[in-house]
């Protein structure tokens, strides 16, 4: 009975799982395959490609897999108060990283020439190779893009972290909405309110959505096992999408260091920041981030924060270091218990079917 519904036929797929994507790095072809080829959804995030390896990827999964899957990128790069960043604002925003910098005795970044992709740039390469689904954070498309999608059989699938989100992805004829709540891991993508502003979890959220909108819902914050899937169903969503139970796999590119932090986490032990990246995302706290929100010249806009902050999580995960680790948990990383991404659907699959 939780196997097949409207949006499972809509995607082709034959499960209610969805993979959450991951951003730097994070996601991987082996894993988007593994989930893809196990009857889910596979996703990649791709938001810090350039056009050119997007659609090197595209293909490349396609080679992987002959199932359905999903690119993520995110709509909006940058936020306010960032434009264009000059040579004397980059040593201003340097200065107080450079303790960091010094500790991890790394050398000190130099001026760029841009720091983010260009978001039409990596919907065009998007387009162009058709994936089955393009998924998307941080806002609503443009108009053209969407009707562009819909002419190519290009399905889009919008995250909301508010009714009113979703409404306005339902407006603008999104054909899925994700109703993601506050217990998710990683960044929270609200876009027409600050984050902060924003934080409804996935048992309020949910119903609420699916009560306002006609398009197919998914639900994703906090769940890990077939319990919070079967829970999802029960409030109207027609799948789930898990991102910190697929990230602790070891097909996901994240550390070692990283997946046994998720497997000893409890939680209680997570916490909202903006310390990273300057957008608010959830994850086990370390000393970096009682620094960062100590710091009165922090969070800087995304993505200057995260230009900067980038190099000593690198650092951080080729030295073992968990005082500048970079460790995306969602609530339910207590719950863990799979390191196979086959294995996690399998127990999944099976745990629905009773």
């Amino acid at each position: 009975m939780f196997q097949t519904n409207r949006l499972t036929t809509l995607l082709n797929i034959k499960h209610p799982i969805i993979q959450g994507p991951f951003g730097g790095n994070l996601s991987t072809i082996d894993l988007v395959a593994a989930v893809s080829n196990s009857g889910g959804l596979g996703s990649y995030g791709a938001h810090i490609l350039p056009p050119k390896e997007i659609k090197k990827l595209i293909t490349d999964i396609r080679d992987a897999t002959a199932q359905p899957f999903a690119i993520n990128l995110w709509v909006s790069n940058y936020d306010d108060g960032f434009a264009t960043m000059s040579e004397a604002q980059f040593e201003m925003y340097l200065e107080p990283f450079k303790p960091f910098y010094d500790e991890l005795n790394l050398t000190y970044p130099r001026y760029p020439e841009t720091l983010y992709e260009d978001f039409e740039s990596q919907v065009d390469a998007l387009i162009e190779m058709s994936p089955p689904v393009f998924s998307f954070v941080f806002g609503v498309p443009d108009e053209a893009i969407l009707k562009e999608c819909k002419r190519k059989d290009i399905l889009t699938l919008g995250a909301a972290t508010t009714v009113d989100e979703a409404v306005a992805l339902s407006d603008a004829g999104v054909d899925i909405i994700l109703a993601t709540g506050f217990e998710a891991g990683g960044h929270r993508v609200a876009f027409q309110k600050p984050a902060e502003q924003s934080l409804i979890g996935t048992l309020a959220l949910v119903p609420q959505v699916v009560d306002t909108v006609p398009q197919p819902v998914i639900a994703a914050g906090g769940i890990s096992d077939a319990r919070g899937i079967k829970a999802a169903l029960a409030l109207g969503a027609e799948a789930a999408q898990l991102g910190t139970a697929f990230l602790a796999c070891a097909e996901s590119g994240t550390s070692n260091l990283h997946r046994q932090s998720l497997f000893n986490n409890k939680s209680e032990n997570t916490v909202l920041s903006r310390s990273f990246t300057g957008r608010l995302a959830r994850f086990i706290p370390n000393e970096f981030i009682s620094q960062c929100e100590a710091c009165s010249e922090f969070p800087l806009p995304f993505p200057i924060q995260s230009f900067f902050a980038n190099p000593l999580k690198q650092a951080a995960a080729e030295q073992a270091n968990l005082k500048f680790s970079s460790h995306y948990a969602g609530q339910c990383a207590g719950l863990l218990k799979h390191r196979s991404a086959f294995d996690l659907m399998d127990q999944l699959i099976t745990d629905l079917s009773t």
